[in-house]
């Protein structure tokens, strides 16, 4: 089978960046940093979401089906620097091809890897590739490649079943709910700065594993929708996640299985 590997990203404000671009003394603290760039921002648009570029990548955290296992880790967790995350993410995809799976990956996740991987000069090719490389397969990746939106080498849960109209996107959190899944644990994204800054990196990394596993359950789910799973074997699936997360101590597993209705 080919492998699925679901995956989130969570990031802070690029500090170090915007006192570059803003010409900012290192006297001024990093919180004084990014309320400058908030309001800037707020200013611009009526928001405080700074643009795609000016997000630090601080975790990646992935969920991997692959032949009789399940398994969810984070890049990032043990404070590896930006570069050397996000170049262990796209060498896992150079190395296995997996099928990526996401919840507004085209909108934001991927966007931001590719702004930060050209800041720090991350090698992608199996990932870029579009059908015009040396490799023996590479003739498929111009039907099926990780970058056009409408291919489904990447599958952006959300903006498909939203048939690609954004007025029509759900959060992620509602619909697991509703579907009976555990949901959001810990924090949304709007507090990750709050937590970094508190350096709370362990329950960040938490966080960014339950909403992994969260997608990789709706996908399931819409996997037996479509036809491919099955409603036994779509249980089968549930039930290694269910058994894999619960030989774990970890409280945040406990919770998300406490939490899980259907």
């Amino acid at each position: 089978m080919t492998p699925v590997l679901v995956f989130d990203i969570e990031t802070v404000p690029d500090i170090a960046g915007l006192r570059q671009l803003h010409e900012l003394g290192a006297d001024l603290p990093d919180a004084d940093v990014a309320a400058m760039a908030f309001q800037l921002r707020r200013q611009a648009t009526g928001g405080d979401f700074l643009q795609l570029h000016l997000h630090r990548v601080l975790v990646i955290s992935c969920a991997l089906r692959d032949r009789d296992s399940f398994k969810v880790w984070s890049l990032g967790a043990n404070n590896e620097s930006e570069g050397e995350v996000i170049q262990r993410f796209f060498d896992g995809i150079e190395k296995y091809t997996p099928q990526l799976v996401s919840w507004n990956g085209g909108g934001f996740d991927l966007p931001v890897l590719h702004y930060r991987g050209l800041v720090h000069g991350v090698r992608a090719p199996r990932y870029w590739d579009m059908g015009e490389g040396d490799h023996r397969d590479s003739r498929d990746f111009k039907w099926n490649n990780y970058i056009s939106r409408y291919h489904s080498r990447h599958l952006d849960l959300m903006d498909l079943l939203a048939m690609y109209q954004p007025r029509a996107n759900a959060p992620l959190d509602d619909l697991a709910q509703l579907m009976g899944l555990p949901g959001k644990l810990g924090m949304s994204g709007a507090q990750v700065w709050d937590a970094f800054q508190a350096g709370k990196l362990a329950d960040i990394s938490n966080y960014c594993q339950t909403d992994v596993v969260n997608t990789y359950l709706v996908y399931l789910r819409f996997q037996m929708m479509r036809g491919t799973l099955t409603p036994d074997q779509h249980r089968e699936q549930c039930e290694l996640v269910r058994s894999t997360l619960g030989k774990s101590a970890e409280p945040h597993w406990r919770e998300f299985l406490a939490r899980w209705r259907n």
